[in-house]
């Protein structure tokens, strides 16, 4: 059960990697008559302000993503609330699934979902707001991908944590090698004696 539990931390980080609102809009539908009462901080928050903020929040999401003028200040914005939102939905997960109840060796282990979730979540936009830079305008088919991509991992984190696990663990390799890329083609931009160089794609 723990590995199960584990996956689906990093499918429901993952998903809010990729998109921060509608994760969390999701969640609340997805839990029935409850909708926040698992998720932290939200839960103090009325429900109908609830729905229209994250609501509105996913809407902008969709709409201005696809604008090139506003969408690096958008994204930059979504980067530093990533960890907050993604520690937020791994906390959820876990409360939801009951999971603190399969750790009973681990102190404090919604602490360690959050942090987990957190920081893949980050991970995964940073490499996003690098993608933005490099190529300026994602074509609409890539945009459109994350949105499906997305809400494919917050059903996972429920129903196919298993699922939903592993795609997530290929987005962070994704993520690594991506940087890892980009790492090696400034190093070698830097070096006066290497020859330029394109970015890698």
């Amino acid at each position: 059960m723990l590995i199960t539990e584990i996956l689906a931390v990093l499918s429901i980080a993952a998903a809010t990697g990729l998109r921060l609102a509608l994760p969390l809009l999701l969640i609340g539908v997805l839990s029935g008559p409850s909708l926040w009462s698992q998720v932290p901080l939200l839960a103090a928050i009325p429900p109908r302000i609830m729905v229209g903020c994250l609501v509105s929040w996913s809407l902008a999401e969709l709409v201005l993503s696809k604008k090139q003028r506003v969408r690096r200040l958008f994204q930059s914005i979504e980067l530093l609330l990533s960890p907050v939102v993604g520690a937020i939905a791994a906390i959820t997960i876990v409360r939801t699934l009951k999971a603190s109840d399969q750790w009973p060796l681990l102190v404090g282990s919604t602490l360690i979902a959050g942090v987990l979730g957190g920081v893949l979540a980050l991970l995964i936009q940073f490499v996003q707001l690098g993608w933005l830079y490099r190529f300026n305008s994602p074509p609409l088919w890539v945009i459109c991908g994350q949105d499906f991509l997305c809400v494919c991992l917050v059903l996972f984190a429920f129903d196919a944590p298993q699922q939903g696990g592993l795609v997530a663990l290929l987005l962070l390799w994704l993520t690594l090698r991506t940087s890892a890329l980009w790492r090696q083609w400034y190093l070698a931009q830097s070096d006066p004696h290497s020859p330029p160089r394109p970015p890698p794609v």
